[in-house]
């Protein structure tokens, strides 16, 4: 049993949260009961999963997609009061950690996925660090890579041919990383693997040479969350639940 102030603090500094200026607050977003015995953990604090946790009588819902991101409405209705009430009804924290959750060199999603896959990292994407460059121990064809995705994460990927030479340097981002399309690029990369696609993203592929794996949001992050949960459980002595809400995208 962990308080769960001592929890988010141990948390917010393995992850190093400050170092990252984000689109959402990571850490606590909604303050619940102060002992800390069972925490769920997903991939996105929806309906589902909130409810999961109330069936499983968590203490806490530690999630990669949390609330409140820049941008949206502030207001507390509709779906958003749906959610804060279900927490707050059964006096359950939310945790949330995007950023910092892709980029740990450990527990990250891009280092966990890039494990799955038996890819070696080997350096940063670009100078926000978000994204990793890495290399297989063997060239790989890009059915066989596309396979490999699919077995790995359950779900195949959409692949967009850049030519026909073999992938040994990867670049790899999860979640909706088809922005960083030019970083993989100049990065010299023989594939970028990412989450999902854009239209653009297709003739930039081709046009540029690069094999391009849209694997997924939802199921590139699914492993990063898994990680800090089972951390978590043992430095705490925790009870710790991973629940997948399918998504198809």
């Amino acid at each position: 049993m962990a308080g769960l102030n001592k929890l988010v603090s141990y948390t917010n500094t393995l992850l190093d949260v400050d170092s990252f200026s984000d689109y959402a607050p990571n850490g606590l977003q909604v303050e619940g009961k102060n002992r800390i015995q069972r925490i769920v953990t997903g991939v996105t604090a929806s309906l589902d999963l909130i409810e999961a946790a109330i069936k499983h009588h968590a203490d806490a819902v530690l999630v990669h997609h949390g609330y409140f991101w820049k941008n949206e409405a502030p207001e507390i209705t509709g779906m958003k009061y749906q959610r804060i009430k279900a927490l707050m009804d059964y006096d359950i924290s939310l945790l949330a950690y995007h950023l910092p959750l892709d980029a740990h060199p450990e527990l990250g999603n891009n280092a966990q996925l890039a494990n799955r896959l038996g890819m070696t990292i080997e350096g940063k994407m670009n100078a926000q660090g978000i994204g990793n460059v890495g290399s297989l121990s063997e060239a790989s064809s890009v059915q066989s890579l596309s396979d490999k995705i699919e077995q790995e994460l359950d779900r195949k990927p959409l692949v967009i041919s850049g030519g026909d030479h073999p992938i040994k340097k990867i670049a790899l981002c999860t979640g909706g990383a088809q922005s960083y399309i030019d970083d993989a690029i100049a990065s010299g990369a023989d594939a970028f693997i990412t989450g999902e696609i854009s239209e653009s993203t297709v003739h930039i592929a081709r046009e540029s040479g690069i094999h391009y794996f849209a694997a997924g949001h939802h199921a590139t992050e699914r492993y990063g969350v898994q990680a800090l949960g089972d951390h978590l459980k043992e430095v705490f002595d925790l009870e710790h639940y991973f629940v997948d809400c399918n998504n198809p995208v």
